[in-house]
This record gives C-alpha cells, structure tokens and sequence, in this order.
C-alpha cells in the first residue's frame, strides 16, 4: 500500500472517530449519570399546612413562605376538585393562590408564585402524575423575571391561541358515557386542533429519548418515558422531559439519539393512543419533584409566556375552565384571566346560547336543560381592539345522572394568516350521540351546512370526524357555531373564532 493510501486511511478512521465523538459527547444523558446543563428558572416547594421554607430564588435573593390554608371545593356528582384555594404567607404579606386552571403566577414583594397542585386530587384522582406527597406544590421566580430562559422554549402547536377545546392542568376529564367515580384529573397540556393538519413542533432545543416504540437505553429506567407508538419523548438541557401524545404520524427523522432544534418538527396531530377519539397534542413536561419523584411540572404558563413572546397578541379573551353542573344548578362565568397587553380591557359582554345578552367580568348564570352550552365572551380595550372566547357549560341531566350528555369537538385548519378569499378546513365529531346530524352556521350569512360525524362510536375511527371546507368572502371576525341534538331533543353546541384577514 503506498504512503498516500495509508495517509488516506489514517485521516478517515481519526475523522471518523472524531465524529463519533462530538456526536456522542453531546448527547445529553439519563438524569442519574449527568447534571443538567443550566439550571431552570423556577424554583418549587413542596409544603404541608403549617409548615415553613426557605426559598433561594434563581437570583440568589431568599424568601421565606408559610403555607397558612388550603380549601378545596369539590362538585356534588363526582366529588371532583374544581377548585383549590391555598393561602400563603410570604416575608410576611398573605396571598391566596387558586391551583392550576389556567391560572397565571401572582406577584407578591420579591417574587412571582403560583400554585401547581394540591393533595386533594389525590384522593380520588391519579397522583402519581405528579409526584406530590405534602398538601401543596408552590413555585417562585424572581419578581418582573422571565418564568423560563429567554429564547429555550416556543409554543408547541403551529396554530392559534385557544383555536379549539383545551384541557389543562388540574381539570377533571369528564369522558366516556359514564360517569366514573375514579377521576382523571388532567396533567399536562391538551391543546386541541385539527386531525392530520397541525403541526406539533419542538418546544425545545432537545434530544429525542423515544420516538414510538423505539427508546434509548438510557432512558429506559429511573426516567418518566413510557413508550407508546403514537408518542415522542424529549429532554432538554435542563433535565426536564417532553411528552407528545396522539400524533397522527411522528415525523421520519424523529430519531432516539437525534439533536433537534426547537422549532423543528416532530409530527402532526392527531387522535391516535389513549386520545379518547378527540384530536389533540398531549404536551406534558415531567421533572425531579421536591419529594424525589419524577412529577409534572405544570406548563401553562409557560406555553402561554412562548405564545406571547412569538405572536405579540394586544389582547386574547378567556373564559376556560369547563363547567359542569345539574339543570337547575348556576355557576359563574369568568372572563377575568382575560388579557390585554396595556391592561386596558374596557368591556366584557356575553351572548348566550338562548340569544339573551349580559356584561361584566364575572356572570353567574342558571341552566334549566340539560345539554352542552357554548356562551360568547366578547372583550373590548380602550384601543378598539376585540377579541372572543366560548365558555363551555356541560349540563347533566338530574333524572340521569350517571351518564354525560352529548359532547361535541370542532376544529378548523388553517388558525393563523387566514386571508379573505381562501378556503378554510372544519371538521368536528359527536361524542355520545349517533342521532341526527352536525349543523353549521359559519356567522357569514351564507346557507348553513350539514354533515354527520360517527358519534365515536369508535375512538380511533380513521374518518370519526366530519369534514366540510368554507371560504369567507370578507376580512373580519366570523363566529362560527355547530350544533347536534339527540332524538330527545338535548343538544350539544360549540364554537370558533375564525379571524379573516384582507
């Protein structure tokens, strides 16, 4: 062999080598072999009531906190925990704090806190989801602080802020037929959309652990990955875990071992798994708890921080959490956690699904027949600027009150940089009704449009959803509704706020 040759072979198995090793050396590994690469923003604490910390925030300043009360309000059907009240007191001043359901942290002296969970939903729910053993989770960042590193983390659904059904940390899924005394309560982020049309996309710079089935070795113990075939696992450089579940399809080159960049895409949406038939992301972020288990780490607020530093919105209305209660029964409808970036909402007027009319932030409100209720919050700023959410009311039969009415989900396709002139996908599907038949009403005075979804009598059914396609003619904000009833009369109702631009 000439001296070139051997030269040759020499430079190719070092570069080889070399390669292998720049590969292999960034790969971040399980979390009991290696640290974190930088350490989160947030700092948590988990607290009995009565029981006292010390919390060093991530600016080095320390406070001191103190558990003071917790109060859990619970509803009469399932006994489900709709709403968790702690009090805290922190260097002295008192603050209560309403866990989880889309809740935004609170700012009180040197810190911004919220609450994630409470010991409640452990009673009769699935507390290994969170890994909490004390009455309370609290987390804390500095005062005026980003909640996560600037430029880590972007929202993970190629679509519009609540463009569809959400279900978010903390609130019961009231699923099935039936009513169930074991109660799911969500963990993690389901954010609705449009089955084999969104993209989900990385939240973070990350390695994929699992992709389907496949997993690497090292993350097959101690970690939180539980592999499924509709489901991507991630792990950033802060240790923390990814899940995305349900995706239709996980893209080819989402690979166990590979870098991705934040941005890139990791599938499209869908139904698939354990979905309960309606399409959606499953977007879960699962960290070491102060307890030592691999628990939850709650994300809206963090997603919602991502949405806000991507889209820039002057305003976003709010009315999510779902209500559930008996005909005859009121509950109070929330606009509150709406948003505007110069706090300058002016209004807040409802439309209901009867046609009555109301205003003010909060409206409590008596529902006589059972049925899912779709009502309008309309938000206006001192700009001018409008912007719509649904609160939805599910209404149990009292003559039946073992089984769920008639549910409905709708998306639509594209959510953003819609213009006036092209064609918009709609789909929806019924869920515990096969009577009858989806009607929509697009809100632009055109002729009303009739399909039929299968009912889910198959979760996982391939063509479960209704499609139907629809072009507004003009710029504008177009409410759309879709309706189904049941031979007996009782109807579900939900909509979408389409925006049209020129």
């Amino acid at each position: 062999m000439s001296i070139s040759s051997l030269r040759f072979k020499f430079c190719f198995i070092l570069l080889s080598a070399l390669c292998l090793t720049i590969l292999t050396g960034n790969l971040p590994a399980a979390e009991s072999e290696t640290e974190p690469e930088f350490t989160p923003v947030v700092r948590v604490v988990d607290l009995n009531v009565g029981e006292s910390a010390t919390v060093t925030l991530n600016n080095g300043e320390q406070v001191q906190v103190k558990l003071l009360d917790l109060k859990e309000t619970r509803d009469p059907v399932r006994q489900a925990v709709r709403s968790a009240i702690v009090t805290v007191d922190v260097d002295g001043k008192t603050i209560q704090l309403e866990s989880g359901m889309y809740n935004l942290p609170q700012t009180i002296g040197k810190v911004q806190m919220d609450c994630s969970i409470t010991g409640g939903y452990n009673s009769n729910g699935t507390p290994s989801f969170w890994g909490l053993d004390k009455d309370a989770r609290l987390r804390f960042w500095p005062k005026a602080s980003p909640l996560i590193k600037t430029g880590s983390f972007i929202y993970p659904v190629d679509q519009r802020w609540f463009a569809t059904r959400t279900w978010y940390d903390n609130e019961p899924v009231d699923g099935g037929t039936k009513i169930l005394p074991k109660i799911y309560y969500h963990s993690g982020l389901d954010i609705g959309g449009a089955e084999k049309l969104t993209r989900v996309i990385a939240a973070t710079d990350a390695i994929v652990v699992s992709a389907g089935d496949e997993v690497l070795d090292a993350h097959k113990k101690d970690t939180p990955v539980a592999p499924r075939y509709d489901v991507v696992y991630l792990r950033d450089a802060r240790g923390w875990y990814y899940r995305y579940s349900h995706l239709h399809q996980i893209n080819d080159r989402i690979k166990p071992g590979r870098l991705i960049k934040q941005g890139e895409e990791i599938g499209i949406l869908g139904k698939k798994g354990a979905s309960g038939g309606w399409s959606h992301l499953h977007f879960e972020i699962k960290s070491r708890q102060p307890s030592g288990k691999w628990g939850t780490q709650a994300g809206y607020a963090f997603i919602w921080e991502a949405y806000r530093n991507q889209y820039k919105p002057e305003l976003v209305a709010n009315t999510r959490r779902k209500h559930f209660i008996k005909a005859g029964d009121s509950t109070v409808l929330k606009g509150t956690q709406s948003f505007s970036v110069n706090d300058s909402i002016q209004s807040y007027d409802w439309t209901f699904t009867d046609g009555t009319t109301a205003t003010g932030a909060e409206i409590k409100r008596t529902y006589h027949k059972p049925g899912v209720y779709s009502e309008i919050l309309k938000v206006t700023d001192k700009a001018g600027n409008v912007d719509y959410d649904f609160a939805e009311v599910h209404v149990l039969d009292p003559q039946n009150m073992e089984e769920y009415v008639p549910r409905i989900h709708a998306s639509y396709w594209p959510s953003l940089n819609n213009n006036a002139g092209e064609s918009i996908t709609f789909k929806v599907r019924t869920f515990g009704n096969t009577m009858g038949e989806e009607i929509w009403d697009f809100g632009d005075g055109s002729p009303t449009v009739t399909v039929k979804s299968d009912g889910n009598v198959k979760p996982l059914n391939e063509d479960g959803y209704a499609i139907t396609k629809h072009t507004f003619q003009k710029p504008g904000d177009y409410l759309v509704k879709v309706e189904r009833s049941r031979e007996d009369g009782v109807k579900a109702v939900t909509r979408l706020h389409v925006r049209v631009e020129p």
